[in-house]
Parts: structure tokens; sequence; C-alpha cells
């Protein structure tokens, strides 16, 4: 199976469980990482997570996927919440962090830098816009490997 056909499903087994609990899938990954495989599930509400969200998704979506079995490698299921510094994924992600502090890590050096911190202004389909240093810089999307976002504390 495809991983992005895996990861559909892995989304519709995951998303009602999710919903059921009063929280958002955030974001879903299946990924290998020292020989071992991980499946991340990654929930929101804007109340928190709580650690029995955690408990309650993983053994809801945990149950399900003993039955369904559409994974055939042996994994770990992992149910957190994104995190305060949490990576924006998607266009839905940045969208919703329009207006906060952002850091910006490249794939390449970019205008002499590899890393930029700023106010995220918007974004197109091929680029983000930061406020950075005072000025208003976009940066091609293809240069960038994470979003993510930078709470001032």
């Amino acid at each position: 199976m495809r991983n992005d056909t895996l990861l559909q499903k892995l989304q519709k087994i995951a998303q009602p469980i999710v919903e059921k609990n009063n929280c958002e899938l955030y974001h879903l990954e299946y990924v290998k990482e020292a020989g071992e495989n991980y499946l991340r599930i990654y929930i929101d509400s804007s109340n928190g997570i709580s650690l029995e969200d955690c408990e309650k998704t993983s053994r809801g979506i945990s149950e399900i996927l003993d039955v369904e079995d559409p994974i055939t490698d042996s994994y770990c299921l992992e149910v957190s919440s994104p995190g305060i510094e949490r990576v924006l994924y998607d266009d839905n992600h940045l969208n919703k962090y329009i207006g906060q502090n952002v850091l910006v890590n490249l794939n390449s050096l970019y205008e002499g830098v590899k890393k930029l911190e700023g106010n995220l202004l918007g974004f197109s389909d091929v680029q983000i816009e930061i406020q950075y240093d005072g000025n208003n810089i976009s940066i091609p999307k293809d240069k960038i490997s994470v979003v993510s976002l930078k709470p001032e504390l």
C-alpha cells in the first residue's frame, strides 16, 4: 500500500475517534526512525490536551487498528498534543496562525541565513510572508524545511 493511501486510511480511522473525544485531528504521520515504525497522531483542542485525552484517543484508535489491521509492519502508536512550538504542516495550520510568531527553518541558505523568526503575515501556494527584522520578506516554500510556532514567552 502506498504511503499516501495508508495515511488516508489511517486518517479515516482516527478522525471519528478523535472527534468523539472532543478534540481535532491536528496531524497524523507514519514514519520509520532508527529501524522502528511509528504511527504518530497529534490531537488538539481549544481547551488544551490532557494526558487523559491522549489515553482515551489512543485506546479507541488502537482497538480499531487491531480489528482493521491496515498496517502490516509492527509499529508503535503515539498520541500527543502538537505542543506549544507546534509544526505548521499545511495551509490550514498557516492560516490559523497568521499574526503569530513563527520560526522558519530553511533547507538551504536564503539571503545569507538558514533560520528566520518573525510574525507570520500570510502565504500563497508558492511562498510565505513574514515580518523579519522590521522588514516584510517572502520566502519561497521550496526553500522551507519546517515552519513552527515560536511563542513569545
